[in-house]
């Protein structure tokens, strides 16, 4: 994972790869115990690269997100006992907070309209501040993603987005799903990681 020139790392991150891996194991446990009435998307095997990526995201900076949100949320600074708490109310796949500003939602690619639009509002209030949309590489295939892009490059809006390529889009590898992947921008920040857990849930049937 390449991070563009212009970034310099701006904070400390004092989660560690085992307290990220332990949470997500925390929501796997309580899933499994039918404490959780919503889906759950949990992450494995991105914790080093999402812990290098954070240290150049400013904690007043805005974070968006899709489904699959925990890491990013508690590496932002969400508080992982509201976050845990949040998912045990099933919200896991809508997590909103402020303070620090962390957003995200559940339809594909329904978050990056909101980020772009965030985007255009900071830079008409000139703020240093600066907005970050994590999306996988289903999503990136989709047209919101390339018309948002196009757009933020036009008119030159602080947005940097980031494609987690795991090559799914659900259950189907992206490749077959699409027929063909489109070219990574060079500016758009791209890393690929296998998953260990389902697309949702566990793997483990949970009767509620």
């Amino acid at each position: 994972m390449d991070i563009p020139k212009q970034y310099t790392k701006v904070r400390d991150i004092n989660i560690t790869k085992e307290e990220l891996i332990s949470f997500e194991t925390k929501v796997k446990e309580a899933y499994e115990d039918a404490q959780i009435m919503g889906p759950i998307h949990l992450s494995k095997n991105n914790e080093k690269q999402l812990i290098n990526l954070f240290r150049y995201i400013h904690q007043e900076d805005w974070v968006f997100s899709a489904w699959r949100n925990h890491y990013h949320a508690l590496l932002h600074g969400v508080d992982s006992n509201k976050l845990f708490n949040w998912i045990k109310e099933g919200r896991s796949m809508g997590i909103n907070n402020t303070n620090p500003n962390f957003y995200a939602s559940s339809i594909v690619g329904g978050i990056i309209p909101m980020a772009l639009g965030t985007a255009a509002g900071l830079k008409r209030l000139n703020s240093s501040r600066r907005v970050w949309c994590f999306i996988g590489d289903m999503t990136m295939e989709t047209g919101v993603f390339w018309e948002a892009y196009k757009y933020s490059q036009n008119y030159n809006l602080p947005i940097q987005f980031v494609v987690e390529d795991n090559n799914l889009s659900v259950h189907t590898p992206t490749d077959i799903a699409w027929g063909k992947r489109m070219e990574i921008p060079k500016n758009v920040i791209y890393y690929q990681y296998e998953m260990s857990y389902p697309h949702h849930g566990t793997g483990k049937w949970v009767n509620f």
